[in-house]
């Protein structure tokens, strides 16, 4: 349920003088505000992507892309078109590829899900094992975070977002699939860490913490503690959650991370859990899917198929969670 890989050529297809082929090359011309990578996409030689381009500018009677120094940037006109034709475009590919069932024991069917390895390891090690079992021919691609996930969504790149519901935007529908809280976490051998930990301890420990993205994004336990104004010491700062548990392990640094993702890694590391010194919120994570897809059968199959995965979390996140 994406823009393919290759773009779907409408041959002979004309709308008041457009031949309706070069939306999808505008399409990517400007997205990618490159003819050697449009054309690349476009699959198509470096000249036709360049006559493409000339005969949209014929067209409209517009630059569309202007060269600046050394790069190429839309011209006002280019930019009001950037969002409508992508809008087009997707409206036509739901359209077509939209099937009136969703039959899973025999669908052949890929997913593409945009969420952080958190989440791919607490929800996705319990849904995978069920997913096959129920939907042999369904493969999924989990991609990580970026700093143009909501630009993938929207461009239909992929088809769900799962992510904290305060980053959401009211754009597309969500809805909830478990609640997380937080703990800190220690190595078992650090005796400067016991059944408690005091704030006054907390903050004169070094912390491991993740952050993402070329803009290096901080995590909520970062952005929550620096809210308060409390200045904690970070010591190593990593791009995953996963490797959090283990940096931790044979030092006398701590960490604050998601109980879930703690327990996890509680069976196989030397690790102690323990409250952190102040309470925090509870952590909601949802999915998201783009409206055009609110009714097709195969987005509302996976979404309950991860919400079924993601129904014993609604007990105690103190225990934990093995995949199954």
């Amino acid at each position: 349920m994406r823009m393919p890989d290759k773009p779907r050529i409408l041959r002979g297809m004309h709308f008041n003088g457009l031949d309706l082929n070069l939306l999808v090359a505008l399409d990517v011309l400007l997205t990618e505000r490159n003819i050697t990578l449009a054309s690349r996409r476009l699959h198509l030689s470096q000249s036709a992507a360049s006559g493409a381009l000339a005969r949209l500018r014929d067209y409209f009677g517009d630059e569309l892309l202007t060269q600046v120094g050394r790069r190429m940037v839309l011209t006002p006109l280019g930019e009001s078109l950037a969002a409508p034709v992508r809008d087009i475009l997707l409206r036509v590919e739901t359209t077509v590829q939209t099937r009136p069932q969703f039959d899973p024991a025999s669908a052949r069917h890929h997913f593409k899900l945009l969420m952080s390895d958190y989440v791919a390891t607490v929800l996705m090690t319990r849904a995978i094992p069920r997913l096959q079992r129920a939907a042999p021919g369904v493969t999924l691609e989990m991609l990580p975070y970026s700093d143009r996930q909501w630009e993938a969504l929207e461009r239909g790149e992929v088809d769900f977002l799962i992510m904290p519901t305060q980053y959401l935007q009211a754009d597309h529908p969500a809805e909830p699939l478990f609640e997380d809280s937080y703990t800190c976490i220690a190595w078992s051998g650090n005796d400067r860490v016991g059944e408690s930990i005091t704030l006054e301890q907390y903050l004169a420990s070094g912390h491991v913490t993740v952050r993402f993205g070329p803009q290096r994004l901080p995590a909520y336990d970062e952005w929550f503690f620096a809210r308060y104004g409390h200045v904690r010491q970070f010591e190593v700062i990593t791009t995953s959650f996963n490797a959090i548990p283990q940096f931790v392990v044979g030092t006398s640094r701590i960490a604050t991370m998601h109980r879930r993702l703690a327990n996890f890694y509680r069976d196989f590391l030397p690790l102690k859990l323990v409250e952190p010194p102040v309470e925090m919120p509870r952590l909601t994570e949802a999915i998201v899917w783009h409206q055009y897809r609110e009714h097709d059968p195969a987005s509302l199959w996976l979404r309950e198929a991860l919400k079924q995965a993601a129904a014993p979390f609604a007990g105690d996140d103190r225990s934990v969670n093995a995949p199954g």
